[in-house]
């Protein structure tokens, strides 16, 4: 029998479309599609708009997409199928999966769920920016368009005095009223991170509403997460066709992409490029963090996730490029205006979205419309990452402890991890709370985190647990076999680039630094690091403290280890003589019923 595509197809067994009973306290997705925007939501995000475009601008132009198509397909796909497929077999969340199906490497579920609290709680600030800019907008003039306010200085200089070009993030001799904006009046930034300053209570505010917003979209587990996707996945994607319609029809637009897609060949050789790409790929698909298993595991037995993932894949590529267009059109539309030259002003991060681009509505007509549109888009685009991120935490602890299903605990605990969250989150709104958040994304939100991550998951399924058990499963599952590079990726190419790339980021290492002008110093780089390996050494500690608790020789206990349990809600789907691969290919699980033979 032949599946999609012509792939070889399985007859699936009847009844596994039913849903198990364990399950039907957990829940499932009301559609398909809540399913395909949540993860939409959880994978598309601010760094589409603002890092992708940077980076390409920075690597070579166009040839920037030659890694970051390599990196996509050997990586990116594999590891977000993985992921997904992972947590859609085991029906269980990021930290139970790894119980289930290879209980050595559970501390991998600790690991990464404490990197989405810290993520959870540090990038939260980015919407609390956004939406002092957006009731900002709501002005007669744009308060960060001209000099003249209380937070200017006499060094400000507006658009209308010179035409000169200027360093965007230079303060020397003068400045522009967009950057004392942000950082006099937003940020009211100190002199560097052991600085810490008062607390910016209108931005206390801001941080509340957002943590607020939040919970209620989250309260009611997948079925108000998967209700509030609907639109906040999709206004997003309507914002940014409606600025990039706007962008190239600016005069000046044609130069702003030519500058943005200009093909450097020289640049393939720089190895900082494919550095680059390949950290692109993973901080973007949000692999290694368990977003997607408990996504996944969500879904019914026989969804075809593999389907599901490829085009989401290619959907998230396909909005950084797009967002590509549409910055860089608005960025030559300013070179247009005033003579800025775009290497001035092509930055990453926030200085993108709160400097560059307030900078750029100012300068066009009803500009309130354009800033209201912009500011909705990063919200939104930073809320959908924020609440999936949420959702996998409570997934993860509710399948930790059914119990809390019930009644009102659900709610309450979510209630416990916003609030903590967000007393955690106000040393971030404090003066010196910038350089905190750069911290904290440097080393331990994103890059060498994730690499690492990334690689112990594809060791550990296709060493440990199986590639060709695990290819099986999935086979058994969507009903025909996936392309065979995502199995021989698991195995050798994905943690062989991830390894490649954690030794390259060792051997380029370099202090951090703020606005290429202020160094952080030496303890605050250490700071970082020691919280980014108290997370990564979950892993090993975890191992450890699995092999004291075991019984045997160490031998026997590594062996018990390393197989899946056979309580898996469909633990009699995959027959072991199936599998050849890995230490738990031994493992025997329950035979298939008479009816539910599987034929290859």
């Amino acid at each position: 029998m032949n599946g999609p595509n012509g792939k070889h197809a399985v007859s699936v067994p009847n009844g596994y479309s039913q849903k198990p009973k364990d399950a039907e306290e957990r829940g499932y997705w009301g559609t398909k599609a809540e399913f395909i925007l949540t993860v939409m939501g959880a994978v598309i995000g601010p760094g589409n708009v603002w890092r992708f475009p940077y980076l390409c601008y920075r690597n070579g132009g166009g040839v920037f997409f030659i890694p970051y198509i390599l990196f996509m397909f050997t990586c990116g796909i594999p590891l977000f199928f993985l992921e997904t497929a992972l947590g859609q077999y085991t029906n269980q969340g990021g930290i139970t999966c790894w119980r289930k199906i290879c209980p050595l490497f559970q501390g991998m579920g600790y690991a990464s769920h404490l990197i989405i609290a810290f993520s959870a709680t540090s990038y939260v600030i980015i919407m609390a920016w956004a939406f002092f800019y957006l009731f900002s907008s709501f002005s007669a003039e744009l308060p960060w368009a001209a000099c003249g306010h209380y937070w200017n200085t006499a060094s400000c200089m507006d658009r209308s005095q010179s035409n000169m070009s200027l360093n965007i993030t230079s303060r020397i001799n003068t400045s522009l009223p967009v950057v004392e904006f942000w950082q006099r009046r937003v940020l009211k930034i100190s002199g560097g991170i052991e600085d810490v300053g008062s607390l910016r209570w209108e931005l206390v505010l801001c941080l509340i509403l957002t943590w607020v917003i939040c919970y209620f979209c989250v309260w009611k587990g997948i079925r108000s997460t998967g209700k509030a996707a609907y639109f906040t996945a999709t206004f997003p994607f309507i914002m940014l066709f409606v600025l990039l319609i706007r962008g190239v029809t600016l005069p000046g637009a044609v130069d702003g992409i030519l500058y943005y897609l200009y093909p450097d060949i020289s640049r393939l050789s720089d190895p900082q490029v494919w550095m680059d790409a390949g950290t692109q790929i993973f901080f973007s698909y949000a692999v290694g963090l368990g977003f997607l298993t408990s996504l996944g595991s969500y879904n019914t037995y026989n969804n075809d996730c593999y389907k599901d993932c490829f085009y989401l894949c290619l959907l998230n590529s396909a909005t950084s490029i797009v967002a590509g267009f549409a910055i860089f059109s608005v960025l030559g539309f300013m070179t247009y205006e005033q003579g800025v030259d775009i290497s001035e002003v092509a930055e990453s991060g926030p200085g993108l979205a709160f400097i560059v681009f307030p900078r750029a509505v100012a300068m066009m007509p009803m500009p309130q419309v354009w800033s209201v549109c912009f500011f909705i888009m990063i919200i939104l685009l930073s809320l959908d990452s924020q609440f999936v991120g949420l959702e996998c935490l409570m997934t993860s602890v509710v399948d930790l402890f059914p119990y809390l299903r019930r009644g009102f605990r659900r709610e309450l605990l979510l209630l416990v991890i916003c609030t903590v969250c967000c007393l955690l989150g106000l040393s971030l709104v404090t003066e010196g709370g910038m350089y905190l958040l750069q911290l904290m994304d440097h080393h331990v939100c994103s890059g060498t985190t994730l690499l690492l991550l990334s690689m112990s998951q594809s060791i550990s399924i296709a060493w440990v647990y199986g590639a060709d058990r695990f290819y099986n499963n999935i086979t058994h599952m969507i009903g025909y076999r996936p392309f065979p590079l995502m199995k021989y990726c698991w195995q050798y190419i994905t943690p062989f680039i991830c390894l490649g790339t954690f030794i390259f980021s060792i051997v380029k290492y370099s202090p951090l630094k703020f606005s290429n002008t202020y160094v952080y110093p030496l303890w605050a780089n250490i700071l970082g690091w020691f919280i980014a390996t108290v997370s990564l050494s979950l892993i090993p500690l975890f191992v450890l403290y699995k092999m004291i608790q075991g019984e045997g020789t160490i031998q026997q206990r590594f062996l018990s280890l390393c197989q899946p349990q056979d309580d898996l809600p469909f633990a009699h789907k995959c027959p072991a003589s199936l599998s050849t691969n890995g230490a738990a290919a031994k493992t025997e699980l329950k035979p298939l019923s008479d009816t539910g033979e599987l034929t290859l």
